[in-house]
């Protein structure tokens, strides 16, 4: 084999695995499901049947985001 077919397969192989990103999902996300998930029972968007599993599981996301990210005394003092 070339240089040259080595560099042009090298460099179409390399393409491929970067376009390969992995999933990936932060705390910031998950601060905002929470949110979304507010706004949607607010707004009447889930049935009576459905409510408490959407509940359970906003308390469920919600104590694990108090966990890994604490609210600050001065913004919790404020609501």
């Amino acid at each position: 084999m070339t240089e040259e077919a080595q560099v042009t397969g090298d460099a179409v192989g390399g393409g491929e695995e970067a376009a390969q990103v992995a999933p990936e999902l932060t705390i910031t996300d998950l601060a905002n499901i929470r949110s979304i998930i507010d706004v949607a029972v607010r707004r009447g968007a889930f049935g009576a049947n459905e409510i408490s599993a959407v509940g359970a599981t906003f308390d469920r996301l919600n104590t694990f985001l108090n966990a890994v990210n604490p609210p600050k005394e001065d913004q919790a003092a404020g609501q």
